[in-house]
């Protein structure tokens, strides 16, 4: 089997019902191995998920669905990755199509919540009967947030759902962006998914941003501000033309069945999905009180202990720490593989690394200094 990189053991981990709520998920959140096992285990004995979603949803389930032969392929633990309603044989619980329809259509959406959940339980915060198990709900849009204005935004979505929170308080509702639909940053798709994008922010909600993580490729390269759709076409010349597809330009340069696979992908593309599908284990696993930061464990530990600075950069990073020594130093690519490493008990500080040949995008670093284990994600452009 492949090791995957560990950058918490189990033991660490909060139970689901003492994670922070506050969670984020964008296009950052699409490193798949540098999740690690362990979170992946936890995942699937603590949550309980139900998903309601148009067919654009559907783009996060087909890639979970084809995820699970591409990581087989890679030598992880076979069927790590598996899911199914009941989470049977192993696999994550998640009940894909449980609430019809998805949240562009109120109240409809609120009323099948309602009715899958049941009646409140004030002793668990969750709902009665065969779904009282259920301590996760999300749901998708179709492409009704493009015609909502602020108002209804607010009162057809965020209010139900912060009620819907209020009612289930052993639940967590995933909060969720519009998909992209070629209007571009001064779109009104773009300004509603802000509106939620700073709600959550503001309110401490958990968002997967379907709009953030379909606007940049696995390098890291940004398509936003090019008036990009849901198919993943875009405007690469300025004229207002979607004469290119991000999608299709990276897996046409990279191989099948190692960088990438081959998946349904309602409206759009095979990678799109696989970003997806990424992102979709990124939230479970936090949501089960996993987080990268979580690797730093020394009592010693503090934001001034070790710096990376400037970030982002031409690829030229200078690191700084109090300690006496940097131990070791490892750089890993938006896949999880390793592509840069210093172990040297004597490498004096400050510490220049030049990532500045390598391809532009994100990159994590991981910084072993007096007895500090310190990981960030960099940005080389």
């Amino acid at each position: 089997m492949k090791k995957i990189i560990t950058f918490v053991s189990l033991a660490m981990f909060c139970t689901f019902q003492s994670f922070s709520q506050g969670i984020i998920i964008n296009n950052t959140s699409t490193g798949i191995t540098q999740i690690p096992e362990s979170a992946i285990l936890t995942a699937k004995q603590y949550l309980h998920i139900a998903y309601g979603h148009s067919s654009h949803g559907s783009q996060l389930t087909d890639g979970m669905t084809g995820l699970i032969a591409f990581m087989n392929g890679k030598g992880y633990t076979n069927n790590l990755y598996s899911w199914n309603n009941g989470g049977t044989g192993g696999a994550l619980d998640l009940h894909d199509g449980a609430m019809g329809g998805d949240v562009g259509y109120y109240p409809d959406w609120v009323n099948n919540t309602l009715a899958y959940l049941g009646t409140p339980n004030s002793t668990t915060g969750r709902g009665t009967g065969v779904n009282a198990d259920v301590n996760v709900i999300i749901w998708s849009w179709c492409g009704q947030a493009s015609g909502l204005t602020e108002a209804t935004m607010l009162s057809n979505y965020l209010v139900p759902m912060s009620t819907l929170e209020a009612d289930y308080p052993g639940i967590k509702f995933v909060y969720m962006t519009g998909h992209l639909d070629g209007s571009g940053l001064t779109g009104n798709l773009h300004l509603r998914n802000e509106q939620i994008r700073n709600y959550c922010r503001d309110n401490g909600k958990i968002l997967y941003d379907f709009e953030d993580i379909e606007s940049y490729n696995p390098d890291g390269v940004y398509f936003g501000d090019r008036i990009p759709n849901d198919n993943c076409d875009y405007d690469s010349d300025g004229n207002s033309t979607l004469d290119k597809n991000w999608a299709t330009d990276w897996q046409n340069s990279h191989t099948p069945g190692v960088d990438w696979y081959n998946c349904s992908a309602a409206h759009s593309q095979p990678l799109n999905a696989n970003l997806k599908a990424y992102a979709a284990w990124w939230l479970w696993v936090s949501l089960a009180g996993w987080s990268p930061t979580t690797e730093i464990t020394n009592e010693k530990q503090d934001s001034q202990v070790i710096s990376v600075f400037p970030n982002p950069s031409n690829g030229k990073f200078t690191i700084t720490t109090n300690s006496s020594s940097i131990n070791g130093i490892e750089i890993f690519n938006i896949l999880g593989e390793k592509v840069y490493t210093i172990k040297d008990s004597k490498h004096e500080t400050p510490n220049l690394i030049d990532i500045s040949n390598f391809q532009k995008g994100i990159y994590f670093i991981k910084i072993y200094a007096g007895g500090v284990k310190y990981t960030e994600k960099i940005v080389s452009q």
